[in-house]
């Protein structure tokens, strides 16, 4: 069986950092890929070089490449979609205004989605406002479940496992289950004490709320501002944004989404379509919570016990979600977005798709918020 993988703003540099890790097997180990590259027609003859690199490095399990500006061909029957292109946000911008001009772009891309997709296929949206984005694309792909949409928090994810095992002075992949809840903005709120935990040396599980009990006031100040700024001080740092670490979290995400799982006990952050209002949260927005992973598949980790400060966190954030969707509302017509169930009916053609985004809309960069 041969996987096709799309990839949106393949030409930016997350694209051109995520490629080697979809097509050397450390995604989907040894099953065959096959790339569909989306750009706008301007960058088309930069990943023409991209597609030679990609060919030289004799990827075993890469079959073909193909490239285009039209989402339709890119899309036709994709197992796995990947939207990295977005609009940034530009000096001056108002924030209901990057809302609108993504909510054009994520709005295409969901109906192309709905049009030629796989009835299976897996969509992630990496591109900011990466929540919001992936409400708009899954609401105009009706065709396909709900379940099958997620943006990445799985960045913000490794990030506060960074921050905790510094301040603990332990191996990263020591600590476990932190749980970023809400957006992927700075109104995210990255949990250390919920549900965390640190694999001692001895492989004992200790909770830490005991290690960060002396430390709680950095747990619930420090650590969080932190980690909800830290792509802004990744580009102070190199004066680019986090393409890297974004596409290494992607290359993650996908893998224990779709082939791993995750561990017996373990937890990882993923925004997923909130239809069942977990944890209190509004239902009908795109929220990242605390997920397990098995066949394929995503289930929120529910019973957690949360502080009435990490309520509160989770208020804010939520709120900030709710304004986001009123201001894609504006222009996708929905009064007010409806709830999605699993499975809905086929909705209409994308044939205006060229007009719905213009191609100066489809740019191949990401907002710096990443």
């Amino acid at each position: 069986m041969t996987i096709k993988v799309a990839l949106s703003g393949a030409a930016g540099n997350i694209g051109y950092a995520l490629l080697p890790l979809i097509s050397s097997g450390y995604i989907f180990g040894s099953k065959a890929v096959e790339l569909r590259l989306l750009e706008i027609p301007e960058a088309i003859g930069s990943l023409a070089g991209t597609k030679m690199e990609l060919v030289d490095c004799s990827f075993p399990c890469l079959t073909d490449v193909v490239i285009t500006s039209d989402p339709l061909v890119a899309f036709n029957n994709a197992d796995v979609i990947i939207l990295v292109g977005g609009m940034p946000r530009r000096k001056g911008m108002a924030r209901k205004d990057l809302i609108q001009a993504n909510t054009k772009i994520f709005s295409s891309m969901g109906r192309a989605i709905d049009e030629v997709a796989s009835s299976d296929v897996k969509v992630l949206v990496v591109a900011n406002p990466a929540n919001t984005n992936c409400l708009v694309a899954l609401t105009e792909a009706s065709r396909i479940p709900t379940k099958n949409f997620c943006a990445l928090t799985y960045l913000d994810h490794q990030r506060a496992k960074g921050q905790i095992a510094k301040r603990l002075g332990v191996p990263t992949n020591s600590i476990k289950n932190v749980t970023i809840w809400g957006n992927h903005s700075e109104s995210q709120y990255p949990d250390a004490l919920s549900c965390g935990y640190c694999v001692d040396k001895d492989g004992k599980n200790v909770p830490l709320s005991d290690l960060l009990a002396d430390d709680k006031g950095w747990a619930n100040n420090e650590f969080i501002t932190s980690v909800q700024n830290r792509g802004k001080a990744v580009i102070e740092a190199r004066g680019l944004s986090s393409a890297l670490s974004a596409a290494q979290a992607t290359a993650d995400c996908l893998k224990i989404w779709l082939v791993t799982g995750t561990k017996a006990g373990e937890i990882i952050s993923m925004a997923v379509y909130n239809d069942q209002g977990y944890y209190g949260v509004r239902d009908g927005i795109v929220f990242s919570f605390p997920c397990e992973c098995r066949n394929g598949e995503w289930f929120v980790k529910e019973g957690l016990q949360l502080s009435e400060f990490s309520k509160n966190k989770l208020n804010i954030t939520e709120e900030e979600l709710l304004e986001e969707m009123a201001a894609a509302q504006e222009l996708i017509g929905s009064s007010p977005m409806k709830i999605r169930s699993v499975s809905m009916s086929t909705c209409s053609s994308v044939a205006s798709l060229a007009t719905a985004a213009t191609e100066s809309d489809m740019s191949v960069y990401l907002t710096s918020r990443m």
